[in-house]
């Protein structure tokens, strides 16, 4: 589990959506991409992810199944979800998360891995969830390690005769669960209705997170995998408008970025190299300009009278 790459991932996208108006939530926007994709983004990782709802098209692959019956439920869902996984850890998700990201994942991860219960006994943790700001569990932002899962899905599954309908508290009421602070309930962020939808939209354009939202989803569209210093490109932009000429910015950028995803190279690197010509190419424009203001001779007035 050190490299978090031991887990299995099941994410729950079925669901009637009835405060949406019956809309398929998970196919919904968000800066761009569908609400399952940005989830499915946060767990890139996984040994094997499991979509659990109707068929949709996603940005990566995935296995698919759906919960009998359909619209049984989260707790029969996840059953159906488990079928499919092998790893000693699954991560569950609801597919209405657009602020997940893998580093709430891999804290997740972590925590599920940490051994001892946090109330001190002998018993291993079963599990982690995430708590957000308003001390509220939640369940389906979570790592739940496999052999207590299954083990409870079974008791409860016999106890009830079946699944559907039941609640999801009923799942982790014997399960010993790490709490993980959402301090600024941003991971734990889900889509209900269409308030929250247009709350989501807002917030990916604040003025704080718009360009590396945006940079994201361009890499996702584009397929890449680049890690993109966005402050440092902007510097870069700036030194090129203001050293060479405004088209040189996107141009520069551009060329950064080529380079760094054909050659394999860092973009610090390549960003500090290119930041350095333009400021050397400011520096000789300046000179220049300096000497001719002085009266400095160039050219033919150099040369002597003959």
């Amino acid at each position: 589990m050190n490299d978090h790459t031991d887990y299995d991932a099941i994410v729950l996208a079925g669901g009637a959506a009835r405060r949406l108006g019956g809309a398929d939530k998970p196919a919904l926007s968000v800066g761009g991409r569908p609400l399952l994709d940005r989830v499915l983004a946060a767990c890139p990782d996984a040994a094997s992810t499991v979509v659990v709802g109707p068929g949709r098209p996603t940005a990566r692959p995935v296995v698919r199944a759906l919960e009998d019956p359909p619209g049984g439920g989260p707790l029969a869902a996840l059953e159906a979800g488990l079928q499919h996984t092998t790893a000693p850890v699954v991560l569950v998700l609801s597919a209405d998360l657009p602020f997940l990201t893998a580093a709430t994942v891999h804290d997740l991860l972590a925590a599920a891995a940490g051994g001892p219960g946090s109330g001190g006994g002998a018993a291993p943790r079963d599990g982690a969830m995430l708590r957000d700001a308003s001390g509220r569990d939640q369940p389906l932002v979570a790592a739940y390690r496999s052999g207590p899962l299954r083990r409870e899905l079974a008791r409860l599954r016999a106890g009830h005769g079946t699944l559907a309908g039941l609640p999801l508290r009923a799942l982790w009421a014997e399960l010993v669960l790490e709490r993980v602070p959402d301090d600024r309930s941003t991971a734990s962020f889900d889509c209900d209705t269409w308030e929250d939808i247009d709350a989501a939209r807002a917030r990916i354009r604040e003025h704080g997170t718009v360009l590396d939202e945006w940079i994201t989803a361009v890499k996702a569209e584009l397929g890449i995998e680049l890690d993109v210093d966005t402050a440092a490109l902007l510097d870069l932009a700036r030194d090129a408008a203001h050293g060479v000429a405004r088209p040189a910015a996107p141009l520069t950028t551009f060329l950064v970025g080529y380079a760094a995803g054909q050659q394999g190279r860092d973009v610090q690197e390549l960003t500090d190299r290119a930041a350095a010509l333009a400021n050397r190419w400011a520096a000789e424009a300046e000179g220049t300009e300096g000497a001719a203001r002085s009266g400095g001779a160039t050219g033919d007035e150099a040369k002597p009278a003959e």
